[in-house]
């Protein structure tokens, strides 16, 4: 009420001022309401980068420990091929032997 008393025109009157007041108060209200709905969305994009952060970080953490389980596997697989290259000349060598 303050704010339309100080801006009144001359020869204005009190109903007219009185909804310029109201008018004053539904701008400041809206104004209000559209600061919120800029905060929380503001809120949960910042919620939403955080949360991908995260599951960026569990998935480098995943792949690390991948990448270990990986190369542990890669050095016993190196030494199938070479177990199984012994097992086959003893095998022969005992056919050789039993059989001749």
């Amino acid at each position: 009420m303050k704010i339309a008393k100080a801006t009144q025109k001359p020869g204005q009157t009190k109903e007219q001022t009185k909804l310029i007041s109201q008018g004053i108060e539904k701008g400041i209200a809206l104004y209000k309401k559209q600061q919120k709905e800029k905060a929380r969305q503001a809120d949960k994009a910042k919620k939403k980068v955080q949360r991908a952060k995260q599951t960026q970080q569990a998935d480098v953490e995943e792949s690390a420990e991948t990448r270990d389980i990986s190369s542990s596997k890669s050095t016993n697989s190196a030494l199938v091929p070479w177990v199984l290259l012994v097992v086959s000349w003893v095998g022969f060598v005992v056919y050789l032997t039993q059989f001749h």
